[in-house]
């Protein structure tokens, strides 16, 4: 059984960065596909980015690509989401997932993967 558990979110600025953690227990994520959603309130939850194996497979949303960077720390058992240059549509709780067949990557819907955290608040002012 994989847990998964996300920190870091808080209010920001727009304009500044943040960096959320997924940390890991029960498995071991460089072996599974990782991914970040959120949710924003009255919209349905969306995808962010995902990683395989290494920070050399990576997707992302066109929402957040060249602003968000996904990495992982294999010692650590952790994935990180960084976040730059965020903008107040950016405001979501943020959640973590594994995918732990990882048959085919990327993977951008929620049914695809089997494990969750309980999310983050992220909260951009303007």
């Amino acid at each position: 059984q994989v847990q998964l558990v996300e920190s870091g979110g808080r209010l920001a600025q727009a304009g500044g960065s943040l960096k959320l953690s997924c940390a890991a227990s029960g498995g071991t994520l460089r072996a599974y596909a990782m991914a970040w959603f959120r949710h924003a309130p009255e919209k349905e939850r969306e995808f962010v980015a995902a990683m395989r194996y290494s920070e050399r497979n990576t997707y992302y949303a066109d929402s957040v690509k060249g602003r968000f960077t996904i990495s992982r720390d294999n010692a650590k058992n952790t994935v990180y989401l960084q976040m730059s240059s965020l903008k107040p549509e950016d405001t979501a709780v943020y959640y973590c997932a594994a995918d732990t067949t990882s048959t085919f990557f990327p993977r951008i819907t929620e049914r695809h993967y089997d494990y969750w955290g309980q999310g983050t608040q992220v909260t951009v002012s303007s």
